[in-house]
């Protein structure tokens, strides 16, 4: 099971740094000329397409639904522009959008991405619909008691520390950020990052909604926030493998454009992988594979691994010989060699420190595997001038090593 640590919420930078320099900017907000402050209000509105466009692109249901959300919600709030919301429809209007938005946010957080136009994407705009008409419902003359209890906690009485936001919005605010906070940590997901961060821009919005200029400002830093969001995951999507987490071949290829004359290219295989699959499944592969990507990742030597496709994979050294990259290479292949793998099993420990303590002994038994890999190495040369050459040269190496009877490095 996975656990938050410290090194998880580094996903949080871009949403926190955006939202840092939003409120930068704020002061200096007055300070624009007059014509583009009369554009301020509508500016969220062109920010909100774009990243709706983006999503759609993308093929990113959530993140579109979160952009209608800002997009109702800042239409709601500007009927209010630098006051409290008057008279009861207004009232309603803000308690509903204040209290309904921000656990809207976190339910999508929670769901699985399933598209637009699925069958999933069309439950879900009818689910927000749903609420729409509720909410619609409630404003329309002739529900005075559903009115007068909704808009009641927006009573000077019920004022949080001098806030406009209603009672109800606050814990639901707090739960739902703490909520998409976890799982963006816990599943390193961009959109959902960027998902807390348009959800505290939101609250700054509505809290400012009787101050001037708040609300567009922060309306439109969630709509960015969101927007790069969609654009990350997207791009992590194309650059990066989703199984092993390293940079995928996609990747690999821009890298090689970028290469200087002096560098050497390492191709790595997992030995008898075919076998590891056949014998215990598909699920151990996947373990497998994991395994050897997270050795490969902590290569050393300005060393960078990337999945080159089933189980192989690359090791870039920029400005490396192959005589400096070999010893760098042989300490992995005897660390991998060395290592004991546990399989899962249905008695696995729930305690990630326990599984912990049983991997760290040396475990014997059929539930416990080990995994051999082969390399082959190459460097650039007046011979090897471009990158397609030098990586046919470290394949041609790693055949060699094959055939010599695999576990081995081979230049």
């Amino acid at each position: 099971m996975n656990t938050l640590t410290a090194k998880n919420f580094t996903i949080f930078v871009i949403p926190a740094v955006l939202l840092a320099a939003t409120f930068w900017f704020m002061p200096r907000v007055p300070e624009l000329p007059p014509a583009r402050l009369e554009l301020l209000p509508h500016l969220p509105y062109p920010a909100i397409a774009l990243g709706a466009i983006l999503s759609i692109h993308f093929h990113r249901g959530r993140a579109l639904f979160v952009f209608l959300l800002l997009a109702v919600s800042h239409w709601s709030f500007q009927g209010n522009a630098t006051e409290l919301p008057r008279g009861i429809e207004a009232t309603v209007l803000y308690q509903s959008v204040t209290l309904l938005v921000p656990l809207n946010i976190a339910l999508l957080s929670l769901m699985r991405e399933r598209g637009i136009v699925t069958v999933a994407g069309r439950i879900r705009f009818a689910f927000l619909g749903l609420q729409a008409l509720l909410v619609w419902w409630a404003m329309t003359p002739g529900h005075v008691a559903v009115q007068q209890l909704l808009a009641g906690h927006l009573s000077a009485a019920g004022m949080v520390a001098g806030s406009p936001l209603p009672p109800p919005a606050i814990p639901a605010i707090v739960l739902s950020g703490l909520l998409v906070a976890a799982r963006a940590g816990l599943k390193q997901s961009p959109v959902d990052s960027a998902f807390l961060g348009a959800l505290m821009a939101f609250a700054v919005a509505g809290n400012g909604i009787d101050h001037p200029h708040v609300t567009p400002v922060f309306m439109t830093a969630a709509a960015v926030i969101l927007s790069l969001g969609v654009l990350k995951d997207s791009y992590n999507m194309a650059f990066r493998d989703e199984l092993t987490g390293l940079p995928s071949r996609r990747a690999l290829s821009e890298q090689l454009t970028w290469l200087g004359r002096r560098y050497s290219v390492a191709m790595v295989d997992v030995d008898h992988f075919k076998k590891f699959n056949d014998t215990y499944g598909h699920d151990v592969g996947d373990q497998v594979l994991r395994l050897v990507a997270a050795k490969l990742r902590g290569v050393g030597g300005g060393g960078k691994a990337y999945r080159y496709g089933g189980e192989e994979f690359t090791i870039l050294f920029p400005h490396r010989s192959r005589e400096e990259v070999l010893g760098r290479l042989e300490e992995l292949r005897r660390a991998i060699a060395d290592y004991r793998m546990r399989l899962r099993s249905s008695d696995r420990p729930a305690s990630s420190r326990e599984g912990k303590r049983q991997r760290s002994g040396t475990p014997q038994g059929r539930d416990c595997v080990s995994v051999t890999i082969s390399i082959g190495v190459a460097e650039s040369s007046s011979e090897l001038r471009r990158p397609t050459d030098v990586i046919k040269a470290a394949d041609d190496a790693l055949y060699r090593a094959k055939g010599r009877g695999r576990n081995q490095v081979s230049t």
